[in-house]
């Protein structure tokens, strides 16, 4: 049997990321809270549709089978603007959909983000891109989920993507590329091969990541799989690798794309979901697969 981490992943995700509320959510700025809880009370026993982060979180909870019940591997806590009363649909749904989440906080139109570190959540996935920007100013990674028509992948892995620049590494390399061209990105990146980059918003949770995968078996078998997939290509593809190295943090595949549109080869390998800081590359990828933005950086657009 897997061992178990000597952590568990905690993944911390909002009410409009889980489920498809967008129509309650315009009733709730048309009309006023009022009009919302009555809206939410009248159907309390209707479940609510999955959204776009719903398979991803179904994944998730599935790295559980076989461990106890109070020491899982993965968790998953709900924040939500709701009030505890409008809020019994959404348990209803959860337990519709047999979803293991058992802890919440419901704040009746309060901010979520300050709870995210009590719970030592390593992630935190929203709707609102204002909640986002305000976890990661204090230093939680965090990404804004996008309405996508993309459909849920079928294969049985948990298959997660990251850009690479402003995402799991620190965006300093990118300054030199929007401030002095790509040739002097690239002779930047050659000077400093052997210096590994900084840590980026989500280098935290790439680490938290990789030390469950290590309750698995290595390869096709792991129930995880991961990827690097960067507009980067060589020269500037050693200092990545040796960074990585230095953290001794394992990346199942590296795609240097040399500045091809991502969303493509998302698809082909199968994502789950995929973080970036550019609107540009989620832009692509979102046509292809689940897409978090991570507005971190001297290069994303607001």
């Amino acid at each position: 049997m897997p061992s178990i981490p000597p952590e568990r992943l905690t993944v911390a995700i909002t009410t409009r990321a889980l489920f498809h509320m967008e129509d309650s959510h315009a009733l709730f700025e048309q009309q006023g809270v009022e009009a919302y809880a009555e809206f939410q009370r009248k159907r309390e026993d209707e479940v609510l549709p999955p959204g776009i982060a719903f398979p991803l979180v179904r994944k998730l909870l599935a790295l559980n089978e076989g461990c106890p019940a109070d020491h899982p591997r993965v968790e998953v806590i709900l924040l939500s603007r709701n009030s505890s009363d409008t809020g019994l649909r959404i348990f209803n749904s959860i337990e519709h959909y047999g979803l293991g989440i058992v802890r919440a906080v419901f704040t009746s139109g309060g901010e979520t983000y300050p709870y995210i570190r009590p719970f030592g959540a390593q992630l935190f996935l929203s709707a609102n891109p204002a909640s986002v920007r305000a976890a990661l100013e204090h230093g939680v990674a965090a990404a804004t989920i996008l309405p996508s028509p993309a459909p849920e992948h079928t294969h049985p892995q948990l298959r997660i993507a990251f850009d690479g620049d402003a995402v799991i590494f620190g965006d300093e390399s990118e300054r030199v590329s929007q401030s002095a061209g790509l040739a002097a990105f690239h002779d930047h990146e050659l000077a400093r091969a052997n210096e590994p980059l900084s840590g980026g918003p989500f280098k935290g949770f790439l680490a938290a990541l990789h030390d469950l995968q290590q309750a698995f078996p290595i390869g096709e078998e792991s129930p995880i799989r991961t990827a690097l997939v960067t507009a980067r290509s060589a020269p500037a593809h050693k200092r990545v690798i040796l960074t990585l190295r230095e953290w001794g943090v394992r990346l199942d595949e590296a795609l240097f794309l040399g500045g091809r549109d991502k969303g493509p080869f998302l698809e082909a390998f199968g994502a789950d979901i995929f973080f970036d800081d550019s609107t540009h590359n989620i832009e692509s990828a979102r046509r292809h697969v689940a897409a978090g933005h991570v507005p971190f950086g001297t290069v994303h657009e607001p």
